[in-house]
């Protein structure tokens, strides 16, 4: 999701869950469409803001109705949006790392593309930026075979 604008947060509610307490927030942010908020999870007693995010989404019109929905949500429906995000939190670290990198040097590779054809760049030093890049994308996905199925 491309995020335009500000993220901001609002605590909704605490969960008991096994016998431990995790403090619920709703991240918001605009879309280009519209706002939408994702549930987080984190443990009650931790300093830091690491936690699990809920993939499902809460679409709204304005920030706040985002967070109306998500502070109207049942005990019930949090538990089970918490059982989704837990089950579904990300184990291959490092291989999404290098995912984002693939895509983050996909986007520049297109940006110069499209900046060279449209005039913007001088050909032979975007041509040298983007054969760079490719090669920088190559080694990359080198490294994809040895991160697979490694948890971290």
């Amino acid at each position: 999701m491309h995020h335009f604008g500000a993220v901001t947060h609002a605590a909704v509610a605490t969960l008991e869950s096994e016998g431990r307490r995790y403090r619920v927030t709703v991240y918001v942010s605009h879309d280009g469409i519209e706002f939408v908020g994702r549930l987080w999870f984190a443990d009650h007693d931790a300093t830091d803001v690491a936690g699990i995010p809920d993939r499902g989404v809460l679409p709204g019109r304005s920030e706040a109705e985002v967070i109306t929905m998500a502070r109207r949500l049942r005990p019930d429906e949090l538990q089970q949006r918490f059982r989704r995000a837990n089950a579904e939190k990300r184990r291959y670290h490092g291989l999404r790392q290098l995912t984002n990198e693939v895509l983050d040097k996909v986007r520049y590779l297109n940006q110069v593309g499209v900046s060279m054809r449209s005039g913007l760049l001088d050909a032979e030093a975007a041509t040298q930026e983007l054969e760079l890049t490719e090669r920088q994308l190559i080694e990359l996905i080198k490294q994809a075979k040895r991160l697979a199925g490694v948890e971290s």
